[in-house]
């Protein structure tokens, strides 16, 4: 139920003022202490694995910053650790007791199918059609800054952003792109072909350059981890193209899309060039603070509850820098830790499976989390709905599915 509600839960406060988010946090909670309380002795032996004891460590230490004296406000804490932190756990366990055979994979994926396909119709329609009264409300409350620049709407669909939509897009676009070009029937590949293409267009209306290092980052996990060095060869050939192309041709400028894709390449950007500002600006002030201003001290929340300290107003851009910002150099190299430690142990797995069907799934869940991984050095995207549901959905199947290779 909560992943199914992640999906349009942001867009619907554009209509009613409700919480739709905590909403979902209560599931979560409640999920856990229902799944743990009436789950078997068999099932509570399967959250003995890496994800869980990486995320766990990671709950265990943003736990703790409730009492980190450098913290302005506890209620901040309160707000931004759910999705720091208490999220990725919670999201894990109750996946890993109630995630049982293949049909829920199917569940899973065709599920995460049908809302990217209508997220990317409905950005579509916002493109080619206009906004509706709520979302140019939504526009008009401070967002038309970000979201329309030199006349042109950055899409977010029914998304808090266009920065998320533009990487659910990206990620949609990986793992169903893997999934289309596997083994599997032909109504399946088309299925999830017509899916991909639809989330490939999604991220490029959505302006969102980030974006674009989700499958380029992914899509080489995926090259390795298949065992396929000739198409490991061709994806590399591929790849440099097309980097080739935006980096040093100017062939499709005249495609807005196009100019937002070729300037997340351009070291002389200027908003790349702030951002790199701001974490020369935080790392003098985090030199003496190894464990960060306390989780909600930046961003949204530090506006929200100290809106006067130096985190609130220095903006951090991108999840790894909230991170560092928030918890210190410890928390960012835990963190880090975490991702890397399911990356590479989720690697070796998939790697030993045999069932070729089976390999390229979960070969593209890989690909696609570590692609969202990469993408959020440049956006905060990783904590938020629905990318956190799909990707620690995707690190549980990848898990469980060691026990259904033939």
């Amino acid at each position: 139920m909560a992943f199914f509600i992640s999906f349009p839960a942001n867009g619907l406060t554009r209509y009613a003022p409700v919480p739709f988010g905590l909403l979902i946090d209560a599931l979560l909670f409640g999920g856990v202490l229902l799944s743990l309380g009436k789950s078997t002795e068999e099932q509570r032996k399967s959250l003995k694995n890496v994800p869980i004891y990486f995320f766990l460590a990671w709950f265990g230490y943003t736990t703790l910053q409730l009492i980190n004296p450098e913290a302005a406000s506890k209620a901040a804490w309160f707000y931004a650790i759910r999705g720091t932190s208490f999220n990725f756990l919670f999201i894990m366990v109750i996946a890993f007791i109630y995630v049982k055979d293949k049909k829920h994979l199917n569940v899973f994926l065709y599920t995460w199918l049908a809302w990217s396909i209508l997220a990317a119709i409905w950005g579509i329609k916002q493109k080619f059609v206009g906004l509706d009264g709520a979302e140019n409300a939504w526009l008009a409350a401070g967002n038309a800054s970000t979201h329309v620049l030199h006349g042109k709407l950055r899409v977010f669909s029914f998304y808090s952003d266009a920065g998320q939509f533009g990487a659910a897009m990206a990620h949609g676009a990986l793992v169903f792109g893997i999934i289309a070009i596997g083994p599997g029937s032909l109504q399946r590949k088309l299925i999830f072909g017509i899916g991909a293409l639809l989330c490939l267009y999604g991220m490029a209306i959505s302006g969102t350059r980030g974006a674009l290092f989700v499958p380029a980052g992914g899509g080489m996990i995926y090259l390795i981890v298949n065992k396929n060095f000739k198409l490991l060869i061709l994806g590399a050939i591929v790849g440099a193209s097309v980097f080739g192309i935006l980096k040093y041709t100017y062939i499709g400028q005249g495609n807005y899309e196009i100019q937002r894709l070729r300037s997340a390449l351009d070291p002389e950007d200027a908003s790349l060039n702030v951002r790199k500002e701001n974490q020369k600006i935080l790392s003098r002030y985090l030199a003496s603070r190894p464990l960060g201003g306390g989780i909600g001290s930046s961003g949204y929340f530090g506006l929200r509850f100290s809106p006067n300290t130096f985190l609130a107003q220095t903006p951090t851009d991108s999840w790894f820098v909230r991170i560092w910002a928030e918890t210190g150099i410890v928390g960012l190299y835990l963190h880090i830790a975490s991702l890397l430690g399911v990356i590479l142990v989720g690697f070796w797995r998939i790697f030993s499976m045999k069932d070729p069907e089976l390999r390229n799934t979960m070969g593209a869940f890989l690909a696609g989390f570590t692609g969202i991984a990469l993408a959020s050095y440049g956006n905060s995207i990783l904590g938020q709905f629905p990318t956190i549901m799909a990707c620690m959905i995707s690190v549980v199947m990848i898990w469980k599915g060691e026990l259904w290779d033939k």
